[in-house]
C-alpha cells in the first residue's frame, strides 16, 4: 500500500480539475465497490492514461464527482488485510498480470480517502479485464473503441527499434562466419532456393533476409550478425547474454558473457551447460530411466525466444542463471500475450512483436517458428521426458523470467504421465502447478476435482491418489497407507520408550517435519491428534497427568507395536 508523503497535495490537484479528465475518476464508494467494475475502471484509467500520454491514471474513492468537489470518506476495504490483497486480485484478471503501482490511504478532513495508482498501458499492448479492453463515455464504463484499440497498438509498429537503420554500420561490421551459419539455416527454409542463394552476394543476401533495408545495415542485423566488437553501434542498448553458475547455495562460481554475433552465441552458451545425466525409477520397473537434465531443443527454444522479445532499450542483458538442479532465463520486457496458457490455448502466431523487424529475420533463419507454437513445443517436449514444465514468473514488471526444472519434483506426478497418456496439455499444466505449489484458477480447480486428478483443500492441493491406484492394485495402495500411519505410530513408540513421556507439544515438534508437505501444518496436526487417539484406543499409549497439562506415555498393557 503506498504511503507517499505528497498525496494530500496530489489528491488536492486532482479534485481541483476544472473539469473530469479521461484518466482521472472519483467515486464516493462509502461503504463497498463492485470488484468487477473495479477491473473495469482499472483498464479504462489504464488505457486513457496511455492515450493522454499520462503515465498513470487516477481512481479515487471517498469524494463526490460532481463539482464542486466534496471529501465524504469511505471504508472500502477498511478491515485487514482488505487493501493488500486487492493488488493480487486485480492482477489475477488483467493481461501481464497488471495491478495498481500504489494504492495510497490518507486522511483528509478527519476522513479516509483512498488513492488507487493505476499505470498507463504499455506502448503498443492495451490493458485489458477479463480479456476486455475498457474505455470510457462520459460516466459509462464500455469496451474500448476499435480506432482507440489500433491507436495504441500502432505505438509497437512505430517503435520497432530493431527496424532502424544504424547509423555508420557497413557489411564489415558484420561476422562472416555468423552470415555463412545464417545462410546454411536460410536454405533450410527455402529449399527450393539453394541453388540461387549460392549465387547471392552477403549484400544480396542480407537484403533478401530482411536484416538489411536497400543495402543499409539495421539494428536487428548488427544483434544477430554483427562482430563483437560492433556492439558499440547499438549504444545505449545491449545485444549480451551472461551464463552464470551457481552452486546449491547460490554462491557464483562462474560466469561469461556472450556478444554478437547471438545467432552464433547461442550455442556457445548451450555448451557451458553442465547437462548432466539424471536418473529416475518408476514404480513400476526395476530398471532405471536415464536423460539429459535438460533438453537441447528447449534450451535454444527459449534463448531464442528472449533475442525476439528482448527491449534492448532498457539497456540490460539476457541472463541464463544455472545451478545444480535448474536453468533460470530472464530478459526484459512485458510479456506481450498476456499469460502462457492463453498463448498454448491460442497456438497461433502472436498479434503482437516489440521487435517484429528482429523476430521476421529469425524466422527466415530457422531460429523460431513463424506459426508462434514453440512455447507449445517446449511444454510438449517436457511433458514427453516426464519433466515439471517450463515456469513463466511474469510477477515482476518489465521482467520475463522462465524456469526449466532439470529433475522429477514430484513422483506422483511424474507416474501419472507415465501412465495417463490421454491427458490434455492444459490439464498437465494445471497439474504441473499444483506440484509446484501453485495456486489454480477456479476453472482448473474444478476440472481436475472434477476428475479426480488431485486430492485435498485449497491452498494445500496434491496430485490424487488416483495416481496410485492408475499403477498399482487398490489393496496395495491402502496397505502402503496403513504401513505409512504405523511408521508414524513406531516413530512415537521409539521416542516414549526413549524419553518415557512427552508432550503434545513435543510430539508435534518431533513428527511434524517428518509428514508429507501436502498437508498444511494446521492438517499435520490433526493427523497427529488422530494418530494419538487411535494408539490410545489400541492401548498402545496413554495420558498422565491433568487434561490440560497431560503428557504421553506408553500403556502398560501396551504390545510397543501398532501391528
Amino acid at each position: 500500500m503506498g504511503n507517499n508523503r505528497n498525496m494530500q497535495e496530489k489528491l488536492r490537484e486532482l479534485m481541483e480539475l476544472p473539469h473530469e479528465k479521461e484518466w482521472v475518476e472519483f467515486k464516493e464508494a462509502k461503504n463497498n465497490y463492485d470488484s468487477d467494475d473495479l477491473g473495469k475502471y482499472f483498464s479504462a484509467l489504464s488505457n486513457a492514461a496511455n492515450l493522454n500520454e499520462q503515465p498513470v491514471g487516477w481512481l479515487v474513492f471517498g469524494i463526490t464527482n460532481r463539482l464542486p468537489r466534496q471529501i465524504v470518506g469511505t471504508n472500502y476495504r477498511y478491515q485487514q488485510p482488505g487493501l493488500e490483497k486487492l493488488k493480487n486480485k486485480i492482477a489475477q484478471h488483467t493481461n501481464h498480470q497488471m495491478t495498481f503501482r500504489a494504492i495510497h490511504e490518507i486522511i483528509e478532513e478527519d476522513k479516509r480517502v483512498l488513492l488507487f495508482e493505476i499505470p498507463a498501458a504499455p506502448p503498443g499492448i492495451p490493458t485489458t479485464w477479463n480479456g476486455i479492453a475498457w474505455g470510457r463515455i462520459h460516466e459509462s464504463l464500455v469496451p474500448l473503441s476499435l480506432d482507440k484499440i489500433e491507436q495504441i497498438r500502432r505505438q509497437a509498429v512505430f517503435m520497432d527499434w530493431s527496424a532502424q537503420i544504424c547509423e555508420g554500420a557497413t557489411i564489415d561490421h558484420l561476422d562472416p562466419a555468423a552470415i555463412k551459419f545464417a545462410s546454411q539455416e536460410y536454405k533450410k527454409k527455402s529449399p527450393g532456393l539453394s541453388e540461387e542463394i549460392d549465387q547471392w552476394d552477403d549484400l544480396t543476401f542480407l537484403n533478401k533476409a530482411k536484416v538489411a533495408i536497400d543495402g543499409k545495415i539495421t539494428k536487428a542485423a548488427i544483434v544477430l550478425l554483427g562482430k563483437d566488437e560492433s556492439e558499440y553501434l547499438l549504444s545505449p542498448a545491449v545485444a549480451r547474454i551472461t551464463w552464470i553458475l551457481k552452486d546449491s547455495k547460490g554462491v557464483e562460481l562462474d560466469y561469461k558473457h556472450f556478444g554478437p554475433p547471438l545467432i552464433l552465441a547461442v550455442n556457445q552458451v548451450f555448451e557451458r551447460v553442465r547437462n548432466l545425466t539424471y536418473r529416475y525409477m518408476p514404480e513400476s520397473t526395476l530398471f532405471p530411466v536415464e536423460t539429459t537434465q535438460y533438453d537441447l531443443w528447449v534450451i535454444r527454444e527459449t534463448l531464442h525466444n528472449a533475442i525476439a522479445h528482448q527491449d534492448y532499450l532498457k539497456g540490460g542483458r539476457i541472463n541464463l542463471v544455472e545451478d545444480t538442479e535448474n536453468l533460470v532465463f530472464t530478459n526484459l520486457g512485458e510479456f506481450l500475450p498476456g499469460n502462457v496458457e492463453e498463448v498454448i490455448r491460442r497456438d497461433a502466431p502472436p498479434e503482437l512483436y516489440r521487435n517484429r523487424f528482429l523476430a521476421d529475420a529469425m524466422v527466415n533463419f530457422n531460429m523460431i517458428d513463424t506459426i508462434g507454437s514453440g512455447i507449445k513445443r517446449m511444454f510438449q517436449k517436457q511433458r514427453e521426458r516426464f519433466f515439471p514444465l517450463p515456469d513463466y514468473d511474469l510477477r515482476e514488471s518489465g521482467v520475463v523470467k522462465v524456469k526449466i526444472i532439470g529433475k522429477v519434483v514430484d513422483d506422483k506426478y511424474t507416474k501419472l504421465l507415465l501412465t495417463m497418456d490421454n491427458l490434455s496439455l492444459m490439464d498437465v499444466i494445471s497439474l504441473d502447478k499444483v506440484q509446484k505449489g501453485k495456486p489454480l484458477t477456479e476453472s482448473e480447480y474444478k476440472i481436475l476435482k472434477a476428475k479426480r486428478l488431485i486430492e485435498g483443500r485449497r491452498p494445500n492441493l496434491y496430485v490424487s491418489a488416483k495416481v496410485a491406484v492408475a499403477t498399482e492394485s487398490k489393496e496395495d495402495y491402502i496397505k502402503k497407507r496403513r504401513i505409512e500411519k504405523d511408521y508414524y505410530k513406531r516413530l512415537i513408540i521409539d521416542y516414549l520408550e526413549k524419553f518415557s513421556y512427552a508432550s503434545r507439544e513435543e510430539i508435534d515438534r518431533f513428527l511434524i517435519n517428518k509428514i508429507s508437505d501436502a498437508l498444511s501444518e494446521e492438517q499435520k496436526k490433526n493427523y497427529i491428534r488422530n494418530l494419538l487417539q487411535e494408539m490410545r484406543r489400541d492401548l498402545i499409549i496413554e495420558p498422565k497427568g491433568g487434561t490440560r497439562w497431560a503428557k504421553w506415555a506408553l500403556s502398560k498393557s501396551s504390545p510397543k507395536s501398532p501391528s
